[in-house]
């Protein structure tokens, strides 16, 4: 969401950086030591961007805020803010007709148990996230933890994706996730569903600890589990398939036609569960809780008396409107390769898009998007208009994406609030009444899902007193849609060579420019008691309609919805990508320069062709909001950000000026974080406003397929290899099948079993992703089960020694075909690859250029220079000495090399994303039919998958004539 993207959902109390704090000299083992807010910062992002990189699912979405505040009452104050940290993770994607429904369950059907051993896991969390911080105990504090394994994670996925792909011969009859309460949750649940019993035997049930009591043994809440009911007939293809992913999995018990629940302990010789169903789904009587209306209301905000410089300052270094690149930048966004808008914007990956969009498929334009909106610090002073906006702003973001009608749009509500305290159960009562019962209905849109958490309260003793920290009533709104083309989704990036340009304002606020909650006041410390809200729902109706109708006429240049910081933020985040300036007038908006530049009211910022103007204010007044859009001035390319109001200058800055203080906070979280060479070097860049930008110059025809010859041919085999762990073979397979292969997936366990053999396949490529979780270092394991294998090691030599075979490794894949470079013929100069210089996991679309060399991948492609995605923690070459990388350069043998935006090969940070020395990043051998390379050309064949591109490029992308290539010259 606009100025929150990174982390999917992430609150916590002030940002507090001490200078000489490292995280790894933090003393985490202090009894009673509560995690500060930047232990919380530096730490969480990681472990969560860590597990979904492992996992393979690419994180486009999120938002991020800190706030702790004393709040003001006549003749009173209360501590507000987040010492409970709100995040949110999920996904979104697509479900077949067929798979929407659970079956219904038959009698002596199987109960499997699908995943990780048990452990004790999460015993108290269910307790414990009810229970204000701090009163509970440290027993149940311990026994909440939560423990996530990727890795296993994703083999559980294999498999079920390998069930669902059989179509009508899927053997799941019914799944069930495990996650509160375990097993002794998600078992009943799934019988449940078919009004059936389970008789189950309790030893069965895979353990990683023999002291489990049978409690603990039934109800840990170990992750990375399912419970799934299969046939009896379906049991070996369901057995065959866990055994190819080497997946766990565990038969623990049958269906029975009796609606009773038995669970058989052998240690004890009894049933340790013996009880009907309607005892565990019985009508529970229903919850009856009494609430009180809050009458007063926080003292207002006096406006800073300041020089507009020092606001504009204190307001862009605030992390909620803050650059978010230190929380984008370690997170995997083009795994899969389905993604087509993620957060970085334009030639300068600038993190400033609305909303997230993935492609339905590898041949489609149409997709999914997603946006989130969240309001808390508006709660302090009106819970139900903080729900509104939350609400709202989850429309206006997602309305970036072209969407056929506001049905269409589908919500998750995630509540929080301090239940239980005074005048917070009336809030979110009121808060809940008007979304679901008023708003929603109004605009046509569903809230099918959601989550609650109502314990967001926090007590602790300070000098001899108690201090409470009360969470503002939150929520967060998901916003989720189907997209009828993912290539025409707006941006918020200022375009060049437009002809002359204008910049509107359609302010939904209507000239209220209320300041209660905003950005502005929380950095003055104060509240306010005027907040804005969602006044008229059919403005906001009538934005999504007018936004839909000019982006589909291609009216729209450039669209940024409002939000933190107010309508000046929504400017210069659209400067800031775009590398381009503007100047512009405030009078029509308002009768304060301040409130018209700081008030969050919803609304949102367009730019569009002068010569289109008159035809896009005609088709805003036709839906409602002629009274509300302004023209507020000009695109210009001096890169100043210059306003006027009332005949007078109130703000004349240079772009770069402005952009160093929003990414501060950005870079010092990352000095303190990673490397802190890297993150200056990165910092510095945006001294330089001379810097290009990403760019494109080919040495060939994009248009041209040189494949087209053979394509009505025998379509050769290729065998997209891949081992545990690996989440990057769906999309080398798209590649290649495009590019006229017949790609057969090939796990390590068929080769080494003998259920495969290469003989079979012309080709080979190996993928990336953590295979065994990189825990030997990157592609180590995974070489290992090569070379300390006999029969494989024989197959892979036998293979790599024909003379009609090649392979391309890329990623992990690069990394473990590196590992193998005595068995590959012409490979010894290949080097090993170690941790990235910036210490750090890098995502990020970068340059490169193709070197001239013997690679057949790579022939007629020489003296390109192309951007291509990157996605590992563990890129930089390594060699057995200094001179290698000269000596390999001068032999022809590097194939790509990173560039900076000047064209030059570089070692510099964020430009060579690792450090490799001499910017190599791609090595052939002496005959170029062994191709390794850190990048992802499979992500991104198609133009719609990258996050920037020329615009003249058309369906296919550049790197779509590596695979071609690949055709002709089999």
């Amino acid at each position: 969401s606009r100025s929150k993207a990174g982390l999917a959902g992430f609150s916590v109390s002030n940002l507090r950086i001490p200078g000489a704090t490292r995280p790894w000299e933090l003393d985490y083992g202090r009894p009673g030591r509560m995690a500060s807010a930047l232990d919380i910062m530096l730490e969480a992002p990681i472990g969560a961007a860590a597990f979904g990189n492992e996992f393979g699912r690419p994180n486009l979405c999120g938002y991020f805020r800190t706030y702790e505040q004393t709040v003001v009452f006549e003749g009173f104050e209360e501590l507000r803010g987040f010492h409970k940290p709100i995040m949110i993770a999920g996904g979104h994607g697509s479900i077949r007709a067929g798979h929407v429904s659970k079956k219904q369950l038959v009698q002596g059907e199987h109960i499997i148990i699908l995943g990780g051993p048990a452990m004790l896991i999460g015993l108290g969390g269910g307790t414990a996230s009810s229970m204000d911080s701090g009163a509970s105990s440290e027993e149940l504090d311990f026994a909440s933890v939560q423990r996530g394994n990727p890795e296993m994670q994703r083999r559980c996925q294999e498999v079920i994706d390998a069930c669902w792909a059989q179509g009508e011969s899927n053997p799941i009859a019914s799944i069930h996730d495990v996650g509160a309460g375990g097993i002794s949750n998600a078992v009943p649940e799934i019988v449940n569903d078919s009004d059936r019993g389970a008789d189950l035997k309790l030893d069965k049930v895979l353990s990683a600890d023999e002291s489990l009591s049978p409690m603990q043994l039934w109800s840990n809440e170990s992750q990375e589990r399912y419970v799934l009911a299969i046939a009896d007939d379906d049991l070996a293809e369901f057995e065959r398939l866990c055994k190819r992913e080497r997946c766990p999995f565990a038969v623990i018990g049958h269906v029975t036609e009796q609606q009773t629940l038995k669970l058989y302990d052998s240690a004890s010789d009894k049933f340790v569960v013996n009880i009907p169903n309607s005892l565990l789904f019985g009508n529970t009587p229903r919850m009856q809780r009494e609430g009180l209306r809050r009458t007063q209301s926080p003292l207002g905000f006096d406006k800073p008396e300041d020089a507009l410089e020092e606001m504009v300052e204190r307001v862009l270094r605030l992390p909620a409107v803050a650059d978010k690149t230190f929380l984008i930048t370690i997170a995997d966004r083009s795994v899969g390769g389905l993604v087509a808008r993620d957060q970085m914007v334009g030639p300068w990956q600038v993190p400033v898009a609305d909303c997230a969009v993935s492609a339905a498929g590898f041949n489609d334009e149409k997709g999914e998007a997603m946006a989130m909106g969240e309001r808390s610090p508006i709660a302090s002073i009106n819970a139900p208009a903080s729900g509104r906006m939350a609400l709202a702003e989850s429309i206006t973001n997602i309305m970036a994406a072209p969407i056929a009608q506001m049905s269409d749009i589908k919500l998750s509500a995630n509540w929080m609030a301090a239940c239980g305290d005074a005048g917070e159960d009336a809030a979110l009562f009121d808060t809940v009444k008007s979304i679901g019962m008023d708003i929603c209905p109004a605009l046509g849109i569903a809230i099918p899902v959601g989550k609650d958490s109502l314990s967001m309260k926090t007590v602790w003793r300070q000098e001899d007193e108690e201090r409470v920290m009360r969470s503002p009533l939150s929520l967060i709104v998901s916003a989720f849609a189907t997209v009828s083309d993912c290539r025409k989704v707006l941006t918020p990036e200022l375009k060049r060579d437009q002809g002359e340009a204008c910049l509107l304002a359609v302010d939904l606020g209507r000239g209220k420019n209320r300041l209660g909650g905003s950005a502005l006041a929380q950095v003055y410390n104060a509240s306010g008691n005027d907040c804005p809200d969602l006044d008229d729902v059919n403005d906001l109706k009538g934005l999504f309609h007018a936004i839909q109708t000019l982006n589909a006429q291609n009216y729209l240049l450039a669209y940024h919805d409002r939000s933190d910081g107010g309508l000046l933020v929504t400017l210069l985040e659209m400067m800031f990508a775009g590398r381009l300036g503007f100047e512009i007038k405030l009078d029509s908006l308002g009768a304060d320069a301040i409130s018209i530049l700081f008030a969050e009211e919803l609304g949102a910022v367009i730019q569009v062709r002068k010569v289109d103007l008159e035809a896009v204010l005609a088709t805003l007044s036709q839906f409602g909001l002629a009274a509300c859009s302004h023209v507020l001035g000009s695109v210009t390319d001096n890169d100043r950000c210059l306003i006027h109001y009332s005949g007078r200058v109130v703000l004349d800055k240079p772009r770069a000026a402005l952009q160093r203080v929003w990414s501060e906070t950005s870079w010092l979280m990352q000095k303190l974080r990673d490397n802190p060479r890297c993150a200056q070097a990165a910092y510095d860049n945006l001294l330089d406003a001379s810097l290009p930008g990403l760019s494109a110059k080919l040495s060939f025809d994009i248009h041209e397929d040189v494949s087209a010859p053979y394509i009505k041919k025998t379509r050769p085999r290729i065998a997209v290899l891949r081992e545990q762990g690996v989440n990057g073979h769906i999309e080398m397979a798209a590649a290649f099948d495009r590019a006229g292969f017949d790609a057969f997936d090939v796990h390590m366990s068929d080769i080494i079993a003998g259920r495969t053999t290469l003989k079979d396949f012309q080709g080979l490529a190996a993928c990336g992703g953590f295979s065994y979780g990189d825990v030997l270092g990157a592609g180590r394991g995974w070489a290992s089960s090569i070379l300390y294998n006999g029969y494989a090691r024989e197959a892979f030599a036998a293979f790599f020694h024909r003379d009609d075979s090649f392979a391309l490794g890329v990623c992990n894949g690069c990394q473990m075909m590196s590992h193998l470079s005595a068995l590959i013929p012409g490979a010894e100069h290949w080097p090993r690859f170690e941790r990235n210089e910036s210490e750090q996991f890098e995502a990020r679309l970068v340059m490169v250029e193709v070197t001239e060399s013997p690679s057949i991948l790579l022939d007629g492609m020489a003296g390109s220079k192309i951007p291509v995605v990157v996605s590992h923690g563990e890129g930089r070459v390594a060699w057995p000495d200094a001179e290698r990388a000269d000596q390999v350069i001068q032999q022809q043998l590097v194939s790509l090399r990173y560039i900076d935006h000047h064209g030059q090969p570089t070692a510099s940070y964020p430009f060579n994303p690792n450090g490799s020395a001499l910017g190599i990043t791609g090595l052939t051998t002496a005959d170029g039919r062994f191709t390794i390379m850190m990048p992802h050309p499979e992500r991104v064949f198609r133009t719609s998958q990258f996050s920037w591109h020329p615009a003249e490029w058309a369906e296919d992308g550049p790197w779509m004539r590596l695979f071609r290539n690949a055709r002709r010259w089999l």
